[in-house]
């Protein structure tokens, strides 16, 4: 499912263009009478836990506390997402860093305000009963996968840093949407997916324990999902953008602190919407990714230029960035927040 986001050249995505105050309607009144600018933000995917803290910082009023009247959108991938910000058809975007890296590498014109899940979820997903302990238990095992995503691209650099050779295994190809249903009926011994997504939903469906050998804790780690701006916010309105990184990095301090009522504020959020146990394992897991060594009690979404050096070392590595730039071409640092 995840793994959907991550596909480049998918059909543009169709947003009506909000831009802020284009059409005198940039702006709404709070109930307690404060100036509030509208404000899109769209999101990688349909609504699952690892954006609760979006909506529990919309119910509590976070968002306003900084003048924001925030509206939430369902994305269809982060490719798409990117695109339709560097394009202004969103105020601001949640999306993959290796989306934002790639998109940047083609022109779009966008950049990211601070990476908030720092730690890969990228990880093998296969049910316990497999008996996989270390990714040496991978050799002969089929492996549900998409051609050309970033996991598939990523998973050998994986397996050349636990000793392992692609021919050790076969990754099967496989539809997003059906790596699940091949590990559950067992075309194939497990997936690669994220274990703040997938993991939860098909141990859900199938009433079985899932386990993970996670990228991040055998030798490889790199940037998730952060949120992205387009050049012309970041230009014309950059004070705003300001605004909303402390919006959000205080949504996500709040969401962690309580994660129940976080991931029921999610409750309505869309017709798509995981059952509210999945909801509270993805948030839980998510919770797990937010940070690096160098970030460690730092607040949420607060980046390292060495951290991002090494996302852009990784890809670079996987042939997703086909022509490396210097950090300051990815990431703004000088909206983003300040350690």
């Amino acid at each position: 499912m995840h793994a959907r986001r991550l596909l480049i050249g998918l059909v543009p995505l169709l947003l009506v263009a909000t831009a802020c105050g284009e059409d005198g309607s940039g702006t709404s009144t709070s109930e307690s009478g404060k100036k509030l600018d509208k404000v899109t933000l769209t999101l990688n995917w349909y609504p699952y836990g690892e954006h609760a803290p979006f909506y529990y910082g919309k119910q509590r009023k976070i968002f306003e506390k900084h003048g924001i009247d925030l509206t939430i959108r369902a994305g269809q991938g982060s490719q798409k997402t990117v695109q339709a910000t560097g394009a202004g058809q969103t105020d601001f975007g949640w999306a993959d860093t290796p989306a934002v890296l790639s998109g940047v590498d083609q022109g779009v014109a966008v950049k990211s305000l601070g990476v908030f899940l720092q730690t890969t979820p990228s990880s093998v997903q296969f049910f316990e009963s497999q008996g996989v302990r270390t990714p040496a238990d991978l050799r002969g095992k089929t492996i549900a996968g998409t051609a050309g995503d970033a996991l598939s691209k990523t998973f050998p650099i994986f397996l050349e840093k636990n000793g392992l050779k692609e021919s050790d295994v076969s990754v099967q190809n496989t539809d997003p949407a059906g790596k699940i249903a091949a590990v559950i009926s067992g075309k194939t011994d497990a997936l690669l997916g994220y274990a703040s997504d997938q993991g939860p939903t098909m141990q859900d469906k199938a009433k079985k324990q899932v386990s993970y050998l996670r990228f991040s804790e055998h030798g490889l780690n790199f940037y998730s999902n952060g949120l992205i701006a387009g050049r012309e916010i970041l230009s014309g309105r950059g004070e705003l953008a300001g605004r909303m990184v402390r919006a959000v990095s205080e949504s996500w301090a709040a969401a962690e602190k309580a994660p129940g009522p976080a991931v029921a504020a999610m409750r309505g959020a869309s017709e798509q919407l995981p059952p509210e146990s999945v909801l509270a394992e993805q948030f839980r897991t998510t919770l797990t990714l937010l940070h690096t060594d160098a970030t460690r009690d730092k607040a949420p979404g607060v980046n390292t230029e060495s951290d991002w050096q090494q996302t852009i070392d990784v890809f670079a590595e996987a042939d997703l960035v086909k022509s490396p730039k210097p950090v300051a071409e990815y990431w703004d640092s000088g909206t983003a927040l300040k350690g």
